[in-house]
């Protein structure tokens, strides 16, 4: 099975439309890309019997990134408030040293 026949697939499933052989092997054929009509095949013997919404719906859920834990997260504000504040107490000496 080739990433373009599965890129056919998900764009037929997102168009509501039929997947299958024909189908996938015209996206392909516009594309550019050879087909391979064994992973053509193969390809829609497996989405056959699939829910995609769900593996869909599965998928998104796996692939967002983990949340970092709220101790490390506090930990990354304060630090970079107490950089800000280094930064403004050095623009003021800076000022400061023209009229000073």
């Amino acid at each position: 099975m080739t990433m373009e026949s599965v890129y056919a697939a998900l764009i037929l499933h997102k168009a509501g439309k039929t997947i299958d052989e024909d189908s996938i092997t015209s996206i392909l054929t516009a594309a550019g890309v050879d087909v391979d009509e064994n992973s053509v095949k193969a390809l829609v013997k497996a989405t056959g019997s699939m829910n995609l919404d769900d593996v869909l719906k599965n998928a998104a859920v796996a692939a967002a990134p983990a949340a970092v834990p709220a101790g490390e997260a506090g930990d990354k504000k304060e630090s970079k408030k107490k950089e800000e504040k280094k930064e403004e107490k050095k623009e003021i000496v800076g000022l400061g040293a023209l009229f000073g």
